[in-house]
């Protein structure tokens, strides 16, 4: 069992024997080494890629696919790598001397050791771009406030993994059949979008609309028809450091709560925020958040039947991929379909308009693919502002030939 690394005895009344407490401090040494070892590699490949990012065409957008292309895939190594060598287990052992006698406990304080650890891989990878993002959009971006936001942001993923993986750790290790274990990953899904606005709150620091900006929401929200029917609430992102101007949907039903930073409401005027709310609004009707975790569901749950007890693991594992590409292909209709509901209430040009002034405000230059990627959940800014203006100048209309997002 993995989290099982343990040695007998009892704590006596003044705490764990002397001896076992070094052994267990010994057995930790490795893990740990291995950790600042991958610590020292995500500094290097951090300042290079950040390096690089800054040389190139269109930085912005090289940056966003340096963070999720390279700075996320490497925490997630981190922690695959440090789940294995049972970092979190070694060291929870180390500082408590022994197992709390307690399934459930001993996994979650390994778990969020585990990925807490693999977040500071991140982070440390993370902070070498901060200088570089910095200047290619010339923004006055803070290194200690930049890295304390994130390392926030992170500590509560650390927290919110560990609480969701536990049930699902110890069910594996005490024999819950697998069915019951792809049950509990569509309700922990589920669970998830539900609470989203309040990971959102706990993550970030949020305020509720106050003086000029109360009326101004609501103006927007109504030519936006993204009224109380569809959300429950406001929150505003303090982002004026970072100067990220942004606008989202959270929740599911009842729960479900519009953000906005700071930035927005300064960055852009009525028309341009109208247009980039409708498009929220469009992506809640057409339920594009929804979409996307049900293509993650849809290829997890097979997977997990694949690797049950004289499961047939070649076809599902097929099963699986198939039900990840159709999935994100899916989702990317819900994108199409947000863009089009947003067209339908203030015009095609006019979501066109703000969503290139959106680009601009990021010093992002819009980018296109010829063919879709069929891996992704998501609709270059390019294609989608070229399919805006086609549908506007009546050459493609929402849906029909020649749009490879509507086959």
């Amino acid at each position: 069992m993995r989290h099982g690394f343990q040695l007998g005895g009892r704590i006596g009344p003044h705490g764990p024997h002397p001896v076992r407490s070094r052994v267990l401090r010994a057995r930790a040494r490795s893990p740990l080494a291995f950790w600042l070892l991958l610590c020292l590699l995500a500094l290097v490949g951090g300042a290079v890629g950040s390096a690089v990012a800054r040389r190139l065409s269109n930085p912005v957008r090289k940056y966003r696919l340096l963070y999720v292309g390279a700075v996320l895939p490497f925490g997630l190594f981190a922690y695959g790598l440090l789940s294995i060598l049972d970092l979190g287990a070694a060291v929870r052992a180390a500082l408590v001397g022994t197992a709390t006698g307690t399934a459930a406990v001993d996994v979650f304080f390994a778990e969020l050791l585990t990925m807490t650890a693999a977040g500071v891989v991140s982070l440390v990878a993370y902070a070498p771009t901060i200088r570089g993002v910095r200047v290619v959009r010339d923004i006055d971006l803070g290194t200690g406030r930049a890295v304390l936001q994130m390392a926030r942001w992170l500590l509560g993923v650390s927290v919110a993994f560990a609480l969701a993986f536990t049930p699902f750790r110890v069910g594996v290790d005490s024999g819950v059949s697998t069915v019951v274990i792809a049950v509990g990953v569509v309700t922990l899904v589920v669970g998830v979008l539900a609470a989203s606005p309040w990971l959102v709150a706990a993550l970030r620091s949020t305020e509720r609309p106050v003086g000029d900006d109360v009326a101004r929401i609501d103006r927007l929200r109504e030519r936006a028809e993204l009224r109380d029917d569809l959300i429950r609430g406001v929150r505003v992102l303090d982002t004026d450091e970072e100067e990220t101007a942004n606008a989202f949907v959270r929740g599911l039903g009842p729960t479900r709560r519009l953000f906005v930073t700071s930035t927005f409401l300064d960055a852009f005027d009525d028309e341009t925020a109208a247009a980039l709310l409708g498009v929220q609004a469009g992506r809640v009707r057409s339920r594009a958040l929804a979409r996307r975790m049900g293509a993650v569901v849809a290829a997890a749950v097979p997977l997990l039947v694949a690797f049950g007890a004289e499961a047939p693991t070649a076809p599902l594992v097929a099963v699986a991929g198939v039900a990840l590409v159709g999935g994100l292909w899916y989702a990317r209709r819900g994108i199409v379909a947000a863009d089009d509901h947003a067209a339908g209430l203030l015009g095609a040009d006019a979501v066109a308009d703000a969503l290139e002034r959106y680009a601009d405000c990021h010093a992002m230059e819009p980018s296109r693919r010829r063919v879709p990627n069929p891996l992704s959940a998501n609709v270059p800014l390019g294609d989608r502002i070229d399919r805006l203006r086609a549908r506007s100048d009546g050459r493609a209309p929402a849906g029909g030939d020649g749009d490879p997002y509507a086959n």
